[in-house]
């Protein structure tokens, strides 16, 4: 029996794994999130609309998927409120611009490096400048905007700031094809082969796993739960080739670990993996499914998913744009003042990295609990040698630490979110 310890850096923060070897090989990883900023018990007492100006910096990257799962949480607490169709869609809008950017900052940051790529992550400025910009058109300054309020957004956009945004996704969707992977049909494309030997960053990656035998590498347990729902992605989890849509928060059990920060998640008790994975699975993508057919949750399932996942969202958000009906209003009062409701509420949207949960009670619109359950929580939960999170099971079997950052990468980790 030998253990090292290894300390994970550039994940948004850090973490520590302890690794267990047997017979030469990683049969346990004890994964420990160092630090806590506490912001749960920060946001109690405070009066509830306070949590639209406090939640968006839990974390830089991911600011936006807090604020929508916050004021989402709030207006759950209203018996009744009116939000129109112009502002949901500006709210999707914002949040598919800042997962695109995640998407390629992960790529280029994160994946790229680990394979030796190192020079190549200041590709990522230029798309990441683009959706920042196309943010900035409708919500303000990034990344830690409040322009989702209850009922509504405060933005009133015009048709020039929807012709700007436009420009913007089309830009890069020129990126996209020019650097990450030149296929013209990736929409209709749905065998995951054809995209091996093809010229661009991403098969450049996938001949590496290749090089290397590693397509089989990072398996976990083949479990995939989303929670956020809208007009693109759908609600539901996947048991293998078994596919459900009725599942409700309250299987959702969090509870903490005396090795580290950060709480576990389970729902109905097990672990699952939440991501782009996951959600192109629920979603039914042809070609993800035939990544997960043939190479099963594996690296190369993840990686794919996530790149894959900038074009559908680029176009999807064009049709999104087309639906905005401009004389719409931007907000609607809500009916009653937020000091007089006595309730709970809660959301889901989906973050870059997975699902986002945020839980809220009030009473006479002060918080009175808050809890807000990351994506990196439940791919990364901290398990028992019996029982062990997505992440940790992915891990076990393998040689040594080097390969093992790999497949944890491969989760997309983020501390900051995760040690709330």
């Amino acid at each position: 029996m030998m253990n090292k310890i290894k300390l994970i850096e550039k994940i948004e923060g850090e973490a520590k794994l302890h690794f267990s070897f047997k017979d030469e090989k990683i049969d346990f990883v004890d994964i420990e999130f160092l630090q806590t900023r506490s912001i749960e018990k920060i946001l109690e007492g405070k009066n509830v609309l306070d949590a639209l100006v406090i939640n968006p910096r839990v974390c830089g990257i991911c600011g936006h998927a807090h604020l929508i799962a916050t004021v989402e949480a709030i207006e759950d607490c209203y018996e009744s409120i009116e939000i129109s169709n112009k502002a949901k869609i500006i709210r999707e809008l914002t949040l598919n611009f800042e997962l695109i950017q995640n998407h390629f900052k992960w790529f280029y940051f994160t994946v790229l490096p680990l394979f030796g790529y190192k020079q190549a992550v200041l590709k990522a400025a230029y798309p990441s400048q683009l959706m920042s910009k196309a943010i900035a058109v409708i919500a303000g300054q990034y990344p830690h905007t409040s322009y989702a309020i209850v009922g509504g957004v405060v933005s009133d956009i015009t048709n020039m700031d929807l012709i700007k945004v436009s420009q913007y996704i089309n830009e890069t969707q020129k990126f996209f094809k020019e650097n990450l992977l030149e296929l013209d049909d990736i929409l209709e494309c749905d065998n995951i082969d054809s995209l091996f030997k093809q010229k661009g960053d991403l098969s450049m990656i996938l001949d590496d796993i290749v090089k290397n035998g590693w397509k089989q590498l990072g398996k976990s347990y083949g479990r995939f739960i989303s929670f956020g729902e809208n007009s693109y992605f759908t609600k539901g989890k996947s048991l293998k080739t078994r596919r459900f849509t009725n599942i409700s928060l309250d299987d959702v059990n969090e509870f903490t670990n005396k090795k580290s920060y950060a709480k576990n998640v389970t729902f109905k008790d097990k672990y699952f993996e939440v991501g782009p994975l996951s959600r192109a699975i629920i979603n039914k993508n042809l070609l993800i499914k035939d990544a997960h057919d043939k190479y099963e949750d594996s690296i190369v399932s993840r990686i794919v998913a996530r790149v894959a996942e900038i074009p559908q969202l680029l176009e999807h958000t064009k049709k999104l744009i087309e639906k905005i009906n401009l004389n719409e209003p931007s907000y609607i009062k809500p009916n009653i003042d937020i000091s007089k409701i006595t309730a709970s509420g809660n959301s889901a949207v989906e973050a870059a990295r997975g699902s986002l949960i945020h839980k809220v009670k009030i009473e006479d619109g002060i918080i009175k609990k808050y809890d807000i359950i990351t994506p990196t929580q439940w791919n990364l939960s901290n398990g028992t040698r019996q029982i062990q999170g997505v992440s940790q099971h992915a891990m076990v079997g393998l040689k040594d630490e080097k390969i093992a950052e790999i497949v944890f990468k491969s989760f997309d980790v983020c501390s900051v979110c995760t040690t709330h």
